[in-house]
């Protein structure tokens, strides 16, 4: 037979807590990612004046106007960055190298971030939306 320990077989894990605020989130991160997710958050947040952020599907995602603009999360080998801007043929060409589907740019762990890319994204897609009217 299964010893329990209250409701839960012995050696079973409890459901991880809902990650409930951007910080929370990156509190959990290991040391080395914080500071990095930190400049990202805090490159996002200054291209788009207004924006605030929440959790949304469990990652920071930062809103414009009370709708979801922009969300980044950190995987076992990058950070993806969701979704990617029309942009121009400029912007598309270095979005390129980070590009892994129409919606998601991903950069590897363990090399630069480039924050002002990720900036730019955030910023563009406020564009869009100022002028989509969405």
């Amino acid at each position: 037979t299964t010893r329990r320990l209250g409701a839960l077989p012995v050696g079973s894990r409890p459901m991880p807590e809902p990650i409930e605020t951007v910080r929370q989130y990156i509190d959990e991160l290991p040391g080395d990612l914080q500071n990095t997710v930190i400049d990202l958050r805090s490159a996002v947040l200054q291209a788009v004046p207004g924006a605030e952020e929440k959790i949304a599907y469990g990652i920071p995602t930062v809103t414009l106007n009370g709708k979801n603009l922009i969300s980044y999360a950190v995987w076992k080998t990058h950070i993806g960055v969701y979704p990617i801007p029309a942009g121009d043929e400029v912007f598309q060409a270095r979005i390129a190298p980070f590009r892994e589907s129409k919606s998601t740019a991903r950069f590897p762990l363990g090399k630069p971030v480039p924050f002002g890319l990720i900036a730019e994204m955030a910023a563009l897609l406020a564009a869009e939306r100022t002028v989509g009217g969405s």
